[in-house]
């Protein structure tokens, strides 16, 4: 697992290095003016309107350009949001994606029972050693912020259905756009109840 991890780093690396002058250039303003096609889904300042629907406020610009290219792209399917990002260029994917970075991130609360609460946390924490599952925070901090310059996004606050939506698509191969398909191997280890307890926690996380 160190190792798999160790070679992610040094290839996201590369990966960030590519990307840094596009984001050192992107423009929040412009971003602004592109985001209202993403209004109707995740609300005009990123906060989804649904608990399906991801908040976008404060989320790693990195991550979520990637996203948006993915999308377009076709490497990431999401059937909602077919057409509308036709006729972003990667650089309207940035503005866009820093102008929400720039938001005021959402503060959730958890709705746990004890023993969930200790099995999110654990999860979160350390992992699962016995079921080969990493801690979530080595890769998205431990205050669920993310890492931007690895492509990692923030966790701390999302909707928890949306997590759990999101597992079951890695686990289940319906989405397969993580770095070097990492986030599918791990999801797919999972149980719907450690899903359910993750997505619980990191929605209360702050």
């Amino acid at each position: 697992m160190r190792q798999l991890l160790a070679s992610l780093a040094i290839t996201l690396g590369a990966v960030g290095t590519v990307h840094a002058d596009m984001q050192s250039d992107a423009d929040p303003v412009a971003g602004e003016e592109k985001a209202p096609v993403c209004a109707a889904c995740h609300g005009p300042t990123g906060v989804g309107i649904a608990p399906s629907f991801p908040n976008l406020a404060g989320q790693q610009a990195s991550y979520l350009a990637k996203q948006i290219i993915d999308i377009r792209d076709g490497h990431r399917a999401v059937p909602q949001m077919t057409g509308l990002l036709d006729s972003f260029s990667d650089q309207d994917a940035w503005n866009v994606a820093v102008w929400y970075a720039d938001q005021e991130p959402v503060v959730g609360q958890a709705d746990l029972t004890p023993e969930q609460l200790a099995r999110g946390e654990e999860l979160y924490r350390a992992g699962d050693l016995a079921k080969g599952i990493p801690a979530c925070s080595s890769c998205h901090s431990p205050d669920g912020g993310g890492i931007g310059s690895a492509f990692y996004p923030a966790l701390s606050g999302q909707h928890a259905n949306y997590i759990v939506s999101t597992l079951q698509a890695f686990a289940s191969g319906a989405r397969a756009n993580s770095p070097s398909g990492m986030m599918s191997d791990i999801a797919s280890k999972m149980s719907d109840e450690d899903m359910e307890a993750v997505g619980q926690y990191v929605q209360g996380l702050h």
